[in-house]
């Protein structure tokens, strides 16, 4: 699975420049989608519903928590 990284905008819609901040997005990313392609995978082989694994990894993805909210 290959996304095109979009480009990164700050909360106020500019352009993310750093190319360090950029650089560890996507690797962080990159990880992420291997990670969860491996949990859908090993899901898959243990007989659970293809659809119901989706739902939940896009719920996960959805409940994530902001801890740096104000």
């Amino acid at each position: 699975m290959k996304l095109q990284q979009p480009v990164w905008l700050d909360p106020e819609g500019n352009v993310v420049a750093c190319v360090e901040k950029i650089k560890v997005m996507n690797e962080n990313l990159e990880e992420l989608a291997q990670m969860a392609q491996d949990a859908f995978e090993d899901a898959i082989l243990m007989g659970c519903d293809e659809r119901q694994v989706r739902a939940f990894l896009v719920a996960l993805m959805q409940n994530l928590d902001n801890p740096y909210q104000g």
